[in-house]
């Protein structure tokens, strides 16, 4: 279970993120993933793993977009629900499928949240997938740093939470 410090971090975050993104969206004219984005990817800075299944399982939606609009029109709304919804059941897949165990260890690469991905992948398919990449991990880390600063150094987060 969250604690009343732990959603008062996340709440923060996505305040950060949102405040950031717009600042990179309109100075710079990237975006940085999505409006939340940054956010929870900050949260998961920690866990490096999960943050590649993301980008991974963003990659796999941008493409299979990709290749489905060669067969059909994707615009507008359209596009943005398909990208969500391919988004959300290959991030499901991840967390049944991109669990790597060895002798000594497991890797999860499984998604952080289960709409992220898609939101990834949109801005993907706008704006190019390395200037998407680099923002959204710039401006994560630089969340990250405010988080630190306003907490002491201490960002306690759970799994559980980020869905």
């Amino acid at each position: 279970m969250l604690t009343e410090s732990g959603r008062e971090i996340v709440f923060q975050s996505i305040g950060i993120g949102l405040v950031l993104s717009l600042v990179f969206s309109e100075t710079l004219g990237i975006a940085a993933g999505g409006m939340v984005v940054p956010g929870y990817i900050a949260l998961m800075i920690h866990h490096p793993l999960r943050i590649i299944g993301t980008i991974l399982v963003s990659l796999i939606t941008f493409l299979t977009l990709k290749f489905f609009s060669n067969y059909m029109f994707i615009y507008g709304r359209r596009r943005i629900v398909m990208v969500i919804l391919l988004g959300f059941l290959f991030g499901w897949l991840s967390r049944e499928l991109l669990i790597i165990q060895t002798n000594f260890m497991s890797f999860e690469l499984h998604t952080i949240g289960l709409i992220i991905p898609g939101l990834i992948a949109n801005w993907m398919e706008r704006q190019g997938v390395i200037k998407t990449i680099a923002t959204m991990l710039i401006v994560a880390v630089f969340i990250r740093l405010v988080l630190m600063i306003t907490t002491g150094g201490e960002v306690f987060l759970y799994e559980e939470w980020v869905i």
